[in-house]
């Protein structure tokens, strides 16, 4: 048996984290026991978990501190509430028949317990150790989380300790607000004035990008921390380096002209899948976005059908393509150029998964409230990524 553990409960500084592993005393589980509790380090000394003293907890249990202990009101955190909560949780974790009482004696624990160092209430240390130690254990022995538990909740969850979402693109459609404004004071205007929503994402445009370089990326997310960053550097040459200034710039995705040559097209699209970005290809000016498609190696994470601003007078869009393009795979295709609320349920209709809108809302009068009008057309409500779930 090798199974593994994990929960967080409180709040802090007394807040529980526990990370645990319980598996046979004949097994790798039961050598790390062995190995934990005999070779010891400064400031992170393993001890058995015990009810009170001389009354150990059954399957023996060892605790492991996560945060090097400095002095003895640290220790006495540790050897107290805290060694005191991991036995009575595991105790009765037998006692509720969740680990079986006649595999007591061939099994071993171990545990990682989170003290923090302002920690000061031991009735709360005790008591949110007892309760993150118990759900870890009954987590456990159940192997929670199934995987497909994990590819459902990976996008919709923010750790609270980071603090801020990273948005990935799995809930279509979303509203794409593209900014070519030079002036960063106007562009920092109209970012306060767009309303929260995890469906918006912010393109910065390249004019934009032109006039302050690629470090651009880090003065939006100052002014719009969590957002979702499209930096359009429409690459049309040197593929993989330029989207490495993307990444490295700490941009979400970038933007590759469908006019560049298939071989920069394919080291942009490979070098963004390394860097973990998403690769959006601009199909602006390209005669057949799809023959492009067809010929490229790997696709683009979005397609973006493009109608220039100068050619925004002609009113034909080129969304009859877009069931095609996804035919070809897993692929986002987003639409640009001419977008006003009075043609977005048309978009959406032909199979956009995102609408880009520029002037329409960076020169509104109202910028929130015509952002909340697109954002209505959508017909999306917000996800809550800021709980924080003990049960599922």
């Amino acid at each position: 048996m090798f199974l593994v553990g994990e929960a967080l409960i409180g709040k802090e500084p007394e807040v529980a984290h526990i990370d645990l592993l319980i598996g046979d005393k004949n097994g790798p589980v039961g050598v790390a026991f062995a190995n934990g509790l005999t070779q010891l380090s400064a400031g992170h000394t393993p001890l058995l978990s015990v009810i009170r003293p001389n009354l150990p907890a059954k399957p023996s249990t060892l605790i492991v501190p996560k945060v090097t202990v400095k002095n003895m009101e640290q220790a006495a955190m540790i050897f107290g509430p805290a060694q005191t909560a991991v036995a009575k949780a595991v105790a009765d974790s037998v006692e509720e028949g969740v680990i079986p009482r006649e595999h007591v004696e061939d099994l071993v624990i171990i545990v990682s317990v989170f003290i923090h160092p302002d920690a000061k209430d031991y009735d709360a240390i005790y008591r949110y150790n007892y309760g993150a130690t118990k759900l870890a254990i009954q987590r456990a022995m159940e192997s929670f989380p199934d995987i497909e538990k994990v590819l459902y909740e990976k996008d919709r969850s923010v750790h609270p300790v980071m603090g801020y979402r990273v948005t990935r693109l799995w809930d279509p459609p979303y509203l794409q607000v593209a900014f070519d404004l030079v002036d960063l004071n106007e562009v920092r205007r109209v970012l306060a004035d767009i309303p929260e929503s995890d469906h918006i994402l912010i393109e910065i445009g390249t004019p934009l990008v032109k006039m302050y370089g690629v470090q651009v990326v880090r003065e939006v997310r100052r002014a719009r921390p969590g957002s979702f960053v499209i930096l359009d550097l429409k690459t049309l040459d040197t593929g993989n380096l330029e989207v490495r200034l993307a990444a490295d710039a700490a941009a979400d995705a970038v933007v590759i002209s469908g006019l560049a040559p298939k071989k920069t097209i394919d080291l942009a699209i490979r070098e963004a899948k390394k860097t973990g970005i998403y690769s959006i290809l601009d199909m602006l000016n390209v005669r057949d976005p799809l023959e492009v498609l067809r010929g490229l190696s790997l696709l683009p994470d979005v397609v973006e059908l493009h109608r220039a601003i100068d050619m925004e007078n002609n009113n034909a869009h080129a969304w009859d393509s877009i069931p095609a393009i996804k035919s070809l795979g897993r692929v986002l295709v987003a639409v640009a150029g001419g977008i006003r609320v009075d043609n977005v349920a048309a978009a959406l209709n032909a199979g956009a998964d995102i609408i880009v809108v520029g002037r329409a809302i960076t020169k509104s009068k109202d910028v929130r409230d015509t952002t909340e009008q697109f954002l209505a057309q959508l017909k999306k409500s917000e996800i809550d990524q800021y709980r924080v779930m003990t049960d599922f």
